[in-house]
Parts: structure tokens; sequence; C-alpha cells
């Protein structure tokens, strides 16, 4: 079932089962996902978070990815690169930020078209445009989201290029009662600039207990929403997450974009002691890439099954 539509012209162009909660309880979780693989753990301590990730490259079985952590004080870091190779621990490497330093990084994607160029999010919506050069991220510039509420708290950001044109997601996490609200917009990558946005409401009907319900969002090729949701009761647990087919975001020939948010998402995936708050997919491949903030207990990542290429 559509819960609502919405267009705009451009203007230029592992998984298991829920951890003990008695309200989850009465929601049970789907069976174990068959792409799962096992959890390995990126960094220890609450400042190891993995806030967002996003596909740097990939040769055969080989993937590089990097990932933001939500940091908030100086000498902490902000990015992080992750070589992920078969049979084998991360390489995990914390890069330098070299710019205005930011403040709690929640979602970060690639420029498509443009090797080692990202966009990191933080929680205000502040935008952060960087490249990478080695062990070191360079900020080119920072912008504003177009249309925010001061109160808004940002965990999700994806880019995807449609006819030529790039189209921005991002996604104000709501909490409990609030829902999430899922925006999009064309992005003029020459400025900086956004056309007028479109915004949908999204709620999670899993987890139920101290939710966000949007912790990430990604784009697929085609613009399907693939989001993540997640239960945050502390700095010490129990989490649970779980992904889902939240929508979809298309560019009529008019060059109109519009957002479609169903309001009973398909649930992809059921995720339990874990705080997933990054997702990345490799790009034709269901193949992808999870990440945890798990507070206190450090971040992980997993690859898995849950993308469509």
């Amino acid at each position: 079932m559509i819960k609502k539509a919405i267009g705009v012209a451009l203007v230029g162009v592992a998984l298991l089962a829920p951890t003990t909660a008695t309200a989850q309880e009465r929601h049970p979780a789907p069976a174990t996902h068959p792409g799962a693989t096992d959890w390995q753990r990126v960094g220890d301590g609450i400042t190891a978070g993995i806030s967002g990730l996003a596909v740097e490259d990939r040769h055969g079985a080989a993937i590089d990815v990097v990932g933001v952590r939500d940091n908030k004080k100086p000498g902490q870091n902000r990015l992080v690169a992750i070589g992920l190779r078969p049979g084998a621990a991360p390489r995990v490497r914390p890069l330098d930020w070299a710019g205005e330093l930011p403040v709690d990084l929640e979602a970060i994607d690639a420029v498509p078209g443009r090797p080692h160029e990202f966009v990191a999010l933080a929680s205000g919506g502040t935008a952060y445009r960087v490249v990478r050069e080695k062990d070191t991220v360079r900020v080119l510039g920072t912008f504003r989201l177009p249309g925010i509420s001061p109160d808004a708290n940002h965990e999700g950001f994806a880019l995807l290029v449609v006819h030529g044109k790039y189209v921005a997601v991002w996604a104000d996490r709501g909490q409990d009662d609030r829902p999430a609200t899922l925006s999009a917009a064309e992005w003029n990558p020459a400025d900086n600039s956004f056309g007028k946005p479109v915004s949908a409401e999204f709620r999670a009907p899993y987890p139920t207990e101290h939710v966000r319900h949007v912790s990430d969002v990604k784009l697929a090729a085609d613009g399907r929403l693939t989001v993540s949701s997640a239960s945050d009761p502390g700095d010490d647990g129990p989490f649970a997450s779980a992904l889902y087919d939240a929508g979809r975001v298309t560019v009529s020939r008019d060059g109109r974009i519009r957002l479609t948010v169903s309001d009973r998402p398909h649930r992809l995936a059921t995720v339990s002691g874990h705080k997933v708050e990054a997702l990345a997919c490799l790009p034709g491949s269901r193949d992808g890439i999870l990440g945890s903030d798990d507070e206190n207990a450090g971040g992980s990542v997993a690859v898995t099954r849950f993308c469509r290429p």
C-alpha cells in the first residue's frame, strides 16, 4: 500500500531474532536472512561506532569502504577507511580530517562519477563535500540541506544519478511516536545547490521501543529506497534493528522528482544485538555492507545480501 507520493519540477538539473524486550516480543522477527555473514569488529568503545558507510572501490571480492563516526570532540576520529577481504579481519585505518571539523557525522555517500569524493552529513543538517587523498580527507566545501527543521536529527543520506541528474535523499530519523521524514531533491554538484525538496513520512513497524525509524538510507539504481531502523535504549543496549524496502524515488520525463513511501514497508531483514546505522550497496550486486554503532560496545560491520542491483 502506498502512503504518499509527491512531485516537484527539477530546477536544473547475522541477522537473527530480535533482542528481548516485552513489546518487541509481541512482534516476532522473520527468519534468519539467508545471506548473512558474521559481524566483524572495527573498533572498540563509544568513539569507534560506524554511523554511515560508502563504497569507495571494489576489486573482485576485495571491498574498500569509508565510514563516518559521530564523534563531537577535537582529536576524535571522524572518518575511517575499512578494507574487507575474504577470510581476513577488516583492515581499519583512521583518516585525518583537513578542514572545518564536523560535529556528529551520521551519514555518507559517494559522489557518483567522481572517484574518492563523498558527501558526509552531520545530524544538524550540515553536509561536507570531501575528497580522500591517501590517509587524509580534505573538505572541498560545506552546505546546508534545504527546508530542514531546527529540531530535526538527520541520520541518512544518499546520492543517485537519474537521466543525467543528481538526486539526493536524506532522512530525519524520527523518534518513537514521531515518524521519520524522508526528503528528496535535485542536487547540483557544480555549486552544491538543491532544487525544491519533496518529503514523506516513514514509520518502522519494528523495532517498537526506543525506535529511530530511519537510521540510514540508500538508493538502488532503479530508485528504490532501502532504510535501516534501530532501537537505542542507551549506551549499553540491548540493540535491535531492521532493514526495509521503504519506497522509491523516480524522475519523470518532464524532470519531476516523485518520492513514494510505503505505509506497509516490506521487512528485508532483522538484526539482533546491533544498532545498524550504516548501509552501503555494491554497484550491480545484491551484496551490501552493514555498519553498527553499538555505543560502549564499539563498531562492527557485516557483509550480507540485502541490496537490489
